[in-house]
């Protein structure tokens, strides 16, 4: 199955391989980004408009 699916999307199974691995990684550091900054906003949920962003940022 992962040979077809491979030649279905032109790429060979260690580039398919490869990059599936690479997607998992990622996904799981963005899900523990995601918690961190869940906690911290739990922890002190102040929110910003845009407004008082661009005049923080000097923008």
């Amino acid at each position: 199955m992962i040979k077809s699916y491979a030649e279905l999307n032109k790429t060979t199974i260690s580039e398919f391989v490869r990059n599936a691995i690479m997607e998992k990684i990622e996904d799981e550091y963005d899900l523990e980004c995601y918690y961190k900054a869940k906690k911290e906003f739990d922890e002190n949920p102040k929110t910003y408009t845009l407004e008082e962003v661009k005049k923080e940022l000097g923008l």
